[in-house]
């Protein structure tokens, strides 16, 4: 079956993706949300990618070293053998920051015999909308544009450079290497500097991993979840992407292909609240002052999502050059959802400020902006709540009363009088109150369907959404509430098919969703494990595991009668709610040092 079977590096400034062949299929540089200069998941023929090609006489395995982001693809045939090990450097840099330049390192590894093999080296820059050339001069092959806006790029390496463009055979006697670097190196580059970044890149990861809290339980998926999500931080600015890719649809030969390379209040405010709860609290300090950059007015409009550098106009666009993922077009590039209104990101936002104002130590001028944001929100509410909205799944015709973002404004209104409470201003819990209690007595008026004997997406819908979920995690209703037993009950029996869940299954702008979502099966399993059915929901749990790709990493939806990964990648949707639900099906138990290594090894 084919697959998603991609393994993500990285280093906060950009990723790439490397196939199971270890071929190089998807990369933008210099930054996250630059145009890519290897595209070929996005288009096999144009795309442009870094291939290394073997005959049919090998054998090929790929897996990370261990608790790292560091890939290693091995290409075996009888006695001969070697590795290529895929990595962005990042690692400290004399104690003033990163060393995390736009560059990737392929080392080769010479294992045993003289294993053979050639270089496909076909970058495309600027999305291939241009055409290119690839020139060989002493120091480096330079690809640049020779039409349309000027790019450019350098491959450094101690192959032959002739044989490389020519693609003639290689035969691997030692190590090699070869860097791709998006900016030309002032130093010369020698294999014995590309062994040290590997090095202080290792060392980086484990030390990372290190800090992390384990546990008893799915230790070794809550550690790769989160490494992807460390790797979909932005060091620039504290954003985080909500994946690394555009365009991968979510049913293949349909339209739903959306740009992810972006920073969604809502997606990011989640991922946060994980890493909190691992004991990661640079990335949360970085995304807090990089929301408290991107709201400096305190009459200013929240948007659902921001570009990575703090760009507030995603417009979208489509390059209809390309042909989509497995034909599946368009191909887009922003993201016009940033224009829409979805009410619940102000209640994911506030909850995420109660957490880091209340459990962790940030300066006081920090508290005194993060106050400041939080009684915009609140105005913002009062205002709002009552109004419909496009609601968390976006939906980009008619606004609804969705149920999701009714119950995330009374969440924010009731984080908001924590806050208070905590911070001592007392003199607005008194006002607040009163809204939160019209907030949720309309909710449980008017969102309950007696009918259905549960709640459903919207006021006055018999539709489910599987959002409704998430009303006792949030605490709006406790487990033991029949009518949230109900509503968990029959949300599964909608919207479950084989284990896996859709979000909806009513008609949408696209007609009629057709994958499911994977978010939101860790949403059902934490579900019924709240209301008691924890045997089921661990079945369930470890069922779903199984569908991630050879590496443990999940994109954004599955193909129900395939299990075919779909939509973009690496999710980080996904991956947070595989830690969450991991975390409480293995009761948070922390693991004492033996277990850690008998798990490790």
């Amino acid at each position: 079956m084919e697959n998603l079977n991609y393994a993500i590096i990285g280093n906060c400034k950009s990723a790439a993706l490397i196939s199971d062949k270890g071929s190089i299929d998807w990369c933008c540089l210099p930054d996250f949300n630059s145009s890519s200069v290897f595209g070929k998941i996005l288009d096999e023929n144009r795309g442009g990618s870094f291939e290394v090609l073997v005959d049919d006489s090998y054998t090929i395995e790929q897996s990370y070293l261990r608790t790292t982001n560091i890939v290693v693809t091995r290409f075996a045939s009888g006695k001969d053998c070697f590795e290529v090990v895929d990595f962005m450097p990042r690692y400290l840099n004399n104690g003033d920051g990163y060393y995390n330049p736009a560059e990737i390192i392929r080392y080769f590894k010479h294992k045993s015999g003289k294993p053979e093999f050639r270089l496909k080296y076909d970058p495309q820059v600027e999305y291939a909308r241009f055409n290119v050339e690839l020139v060989a001069e002493e120091e480096y092959i330079k690809c640049f544009t020779t039409e349309g806006d000027y790019d450019s790029l350098y491959l450094y390496t101690d192959f032959d450079h002739e044989k490389i463009l020519k693609q003639e055979m290689i035969v691997l006697k030692e190590d090699a290497f070869v860097l791709l670097s998006y900016d030309q190196k002032l130093l010369e580059q020698t294999l014995n500097k590309q062994y040290l970044k590997l090095q202080k890149t290792k060392v980086y990861w484990l030390d990372w991993t290190n800090k992390l809290t384990s546990y008893q339980k799915y230790n070794n998926e809550i550690v790769r979840s989160a490494l992807v999500l460390k790797l979909l931080s932005y060091d620039k600015t504290g954003a985080v992407l909500a994946a690394a890719t555009t365009s991968l649809p979510e049913t293949i030969g349909e339209e739903r292909n959306w740009d992810y390379r972006f920073c969604w209040i809502r997606d990011a405010s989640m991922v946060i609240k994980v890493m909190s709860s691992l004991g990661h609290l640079n990335t949360v300090k970085r995304f807090m002052r990089f929301i408290i950059d991107i709201i400096p007015d305190k009459d200013e409009k929240i948007q659902i999502m921001y570009g990575i550098n703090r760009e507030k106009r995603l417009e979208e666009e489509t390059l209809d050059h390309l042909s989509g993922y497995k034909n599946s077009s368009p191909v887009r590039i922003g993201n016009a959802a940033y224009l829409q209104k979805q009410n619940d990101i102000y209640g994911i936002l506030v909850d995420v400020i109660y957490q880091q104002l209340t459990e962790f130590k940030i300066s006081l001028e920090e508290s005194e902006a993060l106050w400041t944001i939080v009684r915009s929100i609140v105005r913002i509410v009062k205002n709002t709540w009552h109004l419909p909205d496009k609601g968390i799944w976006e939906i980009r015709t008619d606004e609804k009363h969705f149920t999701f973002s009714k119950v995330l404004c009374w969440v924010a209104i009731d984080r908001a009088i924590k806050i208070a409470r905590f911070i001592h201003k007392n003199k607005y819990v008194e006002e607040w109150q009163e809204l939160a209690d019209t907030i949720k007595n309309e909710i449980l008026d008017k969102a309950w369907n007696p009918e259905i004997g549960a709640f459903t997406q919207a006021y006055g819908s018999v539709d489910m959404d599987a959002a409704t979920l998430l009303m006792e995690p949030y605490g709006f209703i406790s487990a033991k509430d029949p009518r949230y037993v109900q509503t968990v009950k029959i949300t599964e029996k909608e919207l479950c098919v084989d284990g896996l869940m859709y979000r909806y299954k009513n008609q949408d702008d696209f007609g009629l969703p057709s994958s499911s979502f994977t978010i939101c099966t860790f949403w059902l399993i934490n579900a019924l494990d709240s209301i008691g059915e924890r045997k089921h929901a661990k079945q369930i749990f470890e069922q779903l595991l199984s569908y991630s790709n050879h590496v443990g990493l999940f994109s954004e939806d599955i193909d129900f009668k395939t299990k075919r990964l779909l939509g973009n990648f690496p999710q980080a949707y996904s991956h947070l709610a595989l830690i969450e639900t991991a975390i409480n099906l293995g009761k948070g138990k922390i693991a004492e040092d033996d277990q850690i290594l008998e798990a490790i090894h």
